[in-house]
């Protein structure tokens, strides 16, 4: 069999492994991108993009009741025509495919249909092809949990649920993260009735106030949150689910179950194990600050490793591997402080930097919370009462902030920025210092008076 070689292999076609094969094609390399799978990975088709598509469509489903209470006398009730939405949500994920297909013709990538697996540290197969190149990065992307619970295969995963075709009427959430909170907001908003089945806290890893918070505010908008029930086993009754928990109970019926128990990374049955590269004890591939792992000539980025599982960095991650690689950029790579996130719940919750409780086991005493509460203009000429809450981080006689977090409307537009001072080292004073632009909800972030040692 004829090896053919390359400069750079890519395995994943997801968000990360597009950004390494197209910034090094564009740096002139010759590369070979595989997948069998729908190009764009998670992000763009059953993660970020349709769940944002989602969430734009409960936010216009919240604006019908704003509308009406701000005087609108013909905004009516009428349900979201789900068919109708999913081929606009499906026709937009069509034209990001035919951007990437472009793209990678446009940067001479070599894009192959299928699944590769590593025989040697410079070579992969592809059972009918064989091809080799001093650098191969493994971009295969994490998968949705799977638990041995019986009567799980009764449920679904957050995959799919970008199959539903209606609303639900009474859904079941197990989980307690990111992505059980966003899905319970949207199919909320959207009109179901939503529990939520979490073990331990809300967003766990995410400044404690402020997920507390979060809880309240979905509770305050109809979500059923249980922290009581360990979910022991599902049954069906008909086109209906019933839960048993621990404590005994068997709540139900559902007409839908979503189980959102975390990711697991796509790292087996690639080659790994007999080329001797080290995993953690839950398979995420081990890499230096260079996205190198411990066989020279193998890379890995995105959420196979043990980076954050957010796509911006997976993207980062796969441009400064290639600037490296075939730029020169000898020092290019990931900063992994100061990255910012959202969570699209409802409201949503943004944060960039460390929690309290981050900052306090690295400053100790030498920690200042700064706290603000208020009620955004939107809301209260609705005479709505939904407040949004933010929490400035502080440390040290400078009191340098460092870490922001905001729940309420617009956090998610407003976050971007002040990652950018945060990263920039801007100190309390520098937000005290700066004209606020009113009336806005931004300007309550310089205008932060309440503190706490």
């Amino acid at each position: 069999m004829e090896i053919e070689p390359f400069d750079m292999i890519v395995l994943g076609a997801g968000s990360g492994g597009l950004a390494a094969a197209i910034r090094a094609g564009r740096h002139g390399a010759r590369v070979a991108l595989l997948d069998d799978g729908v190009i764009g990975g998670t992000c763009v088709n059953v993660g970020c993009v349709p769940k944002k598509a989602m969430w734009y469509a409960a936010q216009m489903a919240d604006g019908l009741g704003l509308a009406r209470d701000y005087g609108f006398k013909d905004v009516g009730d009428s349900p979201l025509d789900w068919p109708a939405f999913i081929g606009r949500r499906q026709a937009y994920i069509d034209r990001i495919h035919a951007g990437y297909r472009k793209t990678l013709a446009d940067t001479h990538v070599h894009m192959i249909a299928a699944r590769g697996e590593l025989i040697a540290p410079d070579r992969v197969t592809t059972g009918t092809r064989t091809l080799t190149a001093p650098h191969i990065v493994i971009a295969t992307g994490a998968r949705p949990r799977r638990l041995d619970t019986p009567g799980f295969g009764l449920g679904m995963v957050s995959d799919g649920f970008f199959d539903l075709r209606e609303c639900p009427r009474r859904t079941a959430i197990v989980g307690g993260g990111y992505i059980a909170v966003e899905l319970a907001g949207l199919l909320r908003a959207l009109g179901g009735g939503v529990t939520l089945y979490v073990r331990h806290r809300l967003m766990g890893g995410f400044d404690e106030p402020m997920a507390y918070a979060l809880g309240e505010h979905m509770v305050a908008h109809g979500i059923d949150i249980n922290y009581r029930c360990q979910i022991q086993d599902v049954r069906r009754d008909g086109a209906q689910l019933w839960l048993t928990c621990d404590k005994g109970d068997q709540p139900g019926p559902y007409d839908a179950l979503i189980w959102a128990v975390g990711r697991e990374p796509n790292s087996s049955g690639i080659g790994l194990e007999d080329l001797g590269v080290d995993r953690d004890a839950e398979g995420h591939i081990v890499v230096d600050r260079y996205q190198d792992t411990c066989v020279p000539g193998i890379h890995a980025i995105g959420d196979v490793t043990q980076a954050k599982a957010l796509t911006p960095v997976a993207v980062q991650a796969g441009r400064c591997l290639a600037d490296r690689l075939f730029r020169g950029n000898a020092d290019a790579h990931v900063d992994p402080d100061y990255i910012p996130s959202v969570v699209f719940s409802h409201p949503p919750l943004a944060t960039v930097g460390l929690t309290e409780a981050e900052a306090r086991q690295t400053h100790g005493d030498a920690v200042t919370v700064y706290h603000g509460s208020f009620l955004p203009m939107q809301f209260a000429l609705a005479g709505r009462s939904e407040r949004s809450l933010i929490r400035m981080v502080c440390a040290g006689p400078d009191e340098r902030v460092v870490g922001l977090h905001m729940l309420g409307v617009e956090a998610d537009e407003i976050m971007q920025g002040f990652a950018v001072a945060l990263r920039l080292g801007a100190r309390k004073k520098d937000f005290d210092a700066t004209v606020a632009i009113h009336p806005t909800s931004s300007e309550e972030l310089v205008l932060l008076n309440a503190r706490t040692a």
